[in-house]
């Protein structure tokens, strides 16, 4: 499988860019919005037609890759099968992610597409954002690429960007929250943190990286929700490559093919670029 990882990221990279593609020509259109069976937030029970068109576009370009190598496939808008148990690969597809950030016409979306071994660890990522018309990928070993060039990450702020979906003034645990952040900027000598907010979970990992020095925290809790195997997979790759911290909230490598089901939120999740 591995001599493959290159064809197998090519495949991702079309994909991808080609739901991407869809899903920017219909930023300015009336979107119908549905709801669907899934965790406790509105943002993981909420799906456009857009999300539905763009999943079977990528089943199309993935599922010959399937038949060929024995690679499982794990997507948001289809049931998990438990294929991901059984075979020694699978894709994990976030069709898009964000799909908040489309209905109200921000930026905040992308489309992810990883490839995970059964033990949980990624292989290969793939983040397509159509706001930008930028991809990012990674294969294991091999470093991270923007736009097909390697990607050379560098500091861009003087202050911490604390990268978010929920404004930190609305968030139930904003007191313990508040606490990680100026604990960093302690450390970093830095006076001064500001708020990125409102994208999904994807391109805010990726915002982590751009606007550096910054973090992403999702922090554990009971209900389903704060994220799933797709909303980490692709990313924690790309950081895999570009020796930044991708870990649940306690420290430890994120499980990428956990037993209970799809969903992340009993070990939160941590992603940070400070190594400034």
């Amino acid at each position: 499988m591995i001599q493959h990882y290159n064809d197998l990221s090519k495949i991702a990279i079309t994909a991808a860019q080609v739901a991407g593609s869809i899903i920017g020509k219909s930023m300015s259109s009336n979107i119908k919005v549905e709801h669907k069976i899934a965790g406790d937030t509105y943002a993981s029970q909420v799906v456009t037609e857009i999300d539905i068109k763009c999943d079977a576009i990528i089943r199309e370009y993935l599922e010959p890759s399937c038949n060929e190598w024995g690679i499982a496939l794990l997507t948001e808008e289809k049931e998990d099968d438990g294929s991901r148990f059984m075979k020694d690969f699978f894709w994990c597809v976030d069709p898009m992610d964000g799909t908040l950030a489309f209905i109200n016409g921000d930026p905040g979306f992308a489309v992810s597409i990883a490839l995970v071994a059964q033990n949980g660890t990624p292989q290969i990522g793939v983040v397509y954002d159509p706001s930008t018309d930028n991809t990012y990928s990674a294969i294991r070993g091999q470093g991270a690429f923007k736009n097909s060039a390697l990607w050379q990450i560098k500091k861009a702020n003087d202050h911490l960007s604390y990268v978010t979906d929920k404004k930190l003034k609305d968030d139930k645990r904003s007191d313990e929250l508040q606490l990680i952040i100026r604990g960093h900027m302690d450390r970093l000598g830095i006076s001064e943190f500001k708020e990125i907010s409102g994208g999904g979970s994807v391109l805010n990992a990726i915002r982590v990286i751009e606007n550096g020095p910054a973090c992403m925290i999702k922090m554990p809790k009971k209900e389903r929700g704060g994220g799933c195997i797709w909303d980490y997979a692709a990313t924690s790759c790309i950081y895999q490559e570009l020796g930044l911290k991708a870990t649940d909230y306690y420290g430890n490598p994120l499980d990428l093919n956990p037993a209970h089901g799809p969903f992340m939120n009993e070990k939160g999740a941590y992603f940070s670029n400070l190594t400034f």
